[in-house]
């Protein structure tokens, strides 16, 4: 459990949970996706849960293993008492917490969506995969070639099932590369479909085209509030967008955070509120530990 706290953070301050991709550590993915540079900016708490050897070799969370699905004691479970740990040490504000992730990291936040949906105001699933898509290492890899038999109504059960809450639920933001050949595209897709159906969504989305090359799509809930959103990424492969340099950039470009012009951890951060300075902060080489939880 790693946690970076700027110190003049206002009281009751947000938190956004950041959860890595395989092969990575947490500072290897939360600081050039640009979430510590935003922490800095806005006065949020980042959260980053790092995988360990012990629980799987290429350091995945392991988002598709029986339980994890029901609340049951494996990782969701342990990321909720982080969560709840970090709350209360830094004096944060329960009803703005947000949780987003990479890969099998995006696959663990619509876990954590879907089995914890108390505890989040909202989620961003970067190239992730939807909720229930697996329950075993097979099955998640037919999962991220984006085959499923399954229709919206079907995954959204998966969602309601999962914790009994009958709402309201997170929003969902998902973001996908048109080019990714690990998680394809249909995943992401089916992503969108299921929490449009947990949200009761009937009409259709609103679309847009942004020069920088991304299809973004919004569906309202029944009450007329943004709900879900999903963004296409044209020519991009596996990885969170960023924008590296330039009005509005944050993080920086590397294997798994490409440069394409449009900084998803920016658009997708739901902490609220304008800069309170025009002056990042850089972080501390290293985020700093928390005691672990369990």
């Amino acid at each position: 459990m790693f946690v970076h706290a700027p110190a003049d953070r206002p009281s009751k301050a947000p938190l956004v949970v950041v959860l890595h991709g395989c092969t990575q550590s947490a500072e290897d993915y939360a600081s050039p996706a640009g979430w510590l540079d935003l922490a800095d900016r806005f006065g949020f708490v980042v959260l980053a849960p790092e995988q360990t050897r012990a629980n799987n070799p290429n350091l995945c969370f392991n988002w598709y293993l029986p339980g994890e699905g029901q609340a049951g004691p494996r990782e969701a479970r342990s990321i909720a008492a982080m969560i709840a740990q970090a709350v209360e040490t830094f004096d944060l504000d329960a009803g703005r917490v947000f949780v987003t992730g990479l890969s099998a990291g995006g696959a663990m936040t619509a876990t954590l969506l879907a089995t914890y949906p108390d505890l989040f105001a909202g989620g961003a699933v970067m190239a992730g995969l939807a909720h229930g898509s697996a329950r075993s290492m097979a099955a998640a890899f037919s999962a991220k070639a984006g085959q499923t038999d399954a229709d919206a109504r079907e995954l959204g059960s998966r969602v309601r099932g999962s914790s009994g809450r009958t709402g309201p639920w997170p929003t969902v933001s998902v973001w996908h590369g048109q080019s990714d050949t690990i998680v394809r595209p249909a995943a992401g897709e089916a992503l969108a479909r299921q929490w449009c159906d947990v949200h009761g969504i009937v009409d259709a989305p609103k679309t847009a085209r942004i020069p920088a090359g991304r299809d973004f799509l919004v569906w309202m809930d029944p009450q007329g509030r943004p709900a879900v959103e999903l963004h296409r990424i044209v020519g991009m492969g596996h990885g969170t967008p960023v924008k590296a340099n330039g009005p509005d950039s944050c993080g920086g470009a590397s294997t798994y955070t490409p440069e394409t012009g449009a900084s998803s951890s920016l658009r997708s951060r739901s902490a609220g509120g304008s800069p309170r300075r025009t002056v990042v902060l850089r972080p501390t080489r290293r985020l700093p530990t928390v005691r672990p939880v369990g």
